[in-house]
């Protein structure tokens, strides 16, 4: 500990320590730590009392021990609640999924699931303690350190026909899923720094670029349902950071057109929105021509991209739509799912006793369905529940964002928040067949090491950032 100190009027040749809880700075000095009132003595005179030495060195561990029991006291502990609450819900599913696979479940999907768990706790706690300043400073360089990974899957990657996972021994690292906690700093660190001006369109032009990146990266393993996660993050970040209304729907128009170019009715209906929305918002000409040809401009490309997709995306997303009957290919574990949850009734069938979920009709409902395992065995009232805990720390997470005051802070957890939710919103629309299936899983619920381990050091940024709102 530094101090610095001044004479004492009328004290002989006594000095005070400037370190006061003022924190005033002196001569142009660094401000001292508060909390220390040491009275030193000039060279050459009585040395300190034992009483002043031990007051002057407990000062820093006091005022360490006052900081974090502040910020104690700031944690929003509910989101430390939901957080393990919605934890054993995916235990109890997974244990559950994982029983019929094997004698001994403990050492199967579920033992693992333990173990990263494990490490995910690890994480986390980590991610508590850091200073937000490191994670701001270092932003860029996390963000490179991901891509880099992304990059190295092009040559090592392993999976089941695609190349997703770094082997780590008896582990796969999914890189990816932790490549979302690196965009979100990033682009948190862009968005609050030089004071950006989100009316221009270069600035906006340059965020987006920080998203496509990864998302071309991971679409090009391909795993595209994790692709569109970094784009669907973006934007309600953006947003926060002061993007206009009419500036993000000048954004999602074309990918509007782009959707319901599959239907002539749908299309015309979203340009008939398109024009509209542009003649209420008295928009100038020339931005009025721009939005229409690029709407129709993503029409025109959705051919050539739909040929771009793999065949089974392409048969899932028709499947979805109900363009195309398949209940024995690519629709036979949507039927399967929406079956399961349809059978659980009010109450459930109770926990080892779904019939679907122990007969093996549904192919890997441990990862991607989870969640009808827990609408088979638990009933309505325990899919509501599930639900209902989602929602509640959504909130709070949002509540956090709302008072820091840091916007580098706030724009992390709006990020964090945004993933959680396009997981959630995702994952339950496909096991209830109103999406197409995209791969994603459940948070805290899915098996899945890497994207446990993404979904706890998220939730530590937000635990951090709810710990300093002074």
């Amino acid at each position: 500990m530094v101090h610095r100190f001044r004479p004492v009027r009328g004290s002989g040749n006594r000095l005070l320590c400037l370190c006061g809880k003022r924190r005033r700075r002196f001569g142009g000095g660094r401000t001292n730590r508060p909390g220390c009132a040491a009275i030193l003595l000039r060279r050459g005179a009585p040395a300190l009392s034992a009483e002043h030495r031990g007051r002057e060195s407990g000062s820093e561990g006091g005022t360490v021990s006052r900081t974090w029991r502040k910020r104690w006291e700031h944690l929003d502990k509910s989101i430390l609640g939901l957080t393990a609450l919605l934890i054993g819900f995916g235990l109890v599913a997974l244990y559950s999924a994982s029983s019929h696979a094997a004698a001994q479940p403990w050492g199967g999907n579920f033992g693992r699931q333990l173990v990263w768990l494990v490490i995910g706790l690890v994480g986390f706690g980590v991610t508590v303690f850091v200073p937000p300043s490191f994670f701001r400073n270092y932003a860029y360089v996390i963000y490179a350190v991901f891509l880099a990974l992304l990059v190295l899957l092009l040559f090592v990657g392993r999976g089941p026909g695609v190349a997703r996972w770094i082997p780590l021994g008896p582990f796969h690292l999914q890189p990816s899923e932790l490549a979302k906690v690196g965009l979100i700093l990033a682009l948190a660190r862009y968005l609050t720094e030089h004071k950006r001006d989100l009316q221009r369109p270069t600035e906006v032009a340059l965020a987006f670029a920080l998203a496509l990146v990864p998302m071309a990266l991971v679409a090009k393993q391909p795993n595209l349902g994790t692709s569109l996660v970094f784009g669907a993050l973006s934007i309600p970040m953006l947003f926060w950071a002061g993007l206009p209304v009419f500036s993000l729907f000048v954004i999602l128009s074309p990918f509007a057109s782009f959707l319901a170019s599959f239907h002539l009715v749908a299309f015309l209906v979203v340009m008939a929105l398109v024009i509209g929305v542009l003649v209420l918002a008295r928009a100038g000409l020339r931005l009025s021509v721009l939005v229409v040809l690029a709407n129709l401009g993503m029409a025109a490309l959705a051919p050539v991209l739909w040929n771009h997709l793999h065949e089974y995306q392409q048969q899932r997303i028709l499947t979805s739509l109900g363009l195309r009957d398949d209940p024995t290919g690519m629709g036979y574990q949507v039927i399967q799912s929406k079956v399961a949850v349809g059978s659980g009734g009010l109450f459930g069938k109770g926990l080892l006793h779904g019939t679907q979920t122990h007969l093996k009709f549904l192919p890997a409902q441990h990862t991607d369905f989870i969640f009808s395992v827990i609408g088979e065995e638990l009933g309505f009232i325990g899919a509501s529940f599930a639900l209902f805990l989602f929602l509640l720390l959504i909130v709070r997470c949002l509540r956090v964002a709302a008072v820091a005051r840091n916007r580098f802070n706030s724009l992390v957890v709006v990020g964090v928040v945004s993933v959680l939710t396009f997981h959630v919103f995702v994952n339950v629309g496909m096991v209830l067949g109103m999406m197409p299936v995209a791969g994603l899983p459940l948070p805290f619920m899915s098996y899945g090491g890497s994207f446990l381990l993404s979904c706890l050091v998220m939730m530590g940024l937000v635990v951090n950032v709810s710990m300093r709102w002074d």
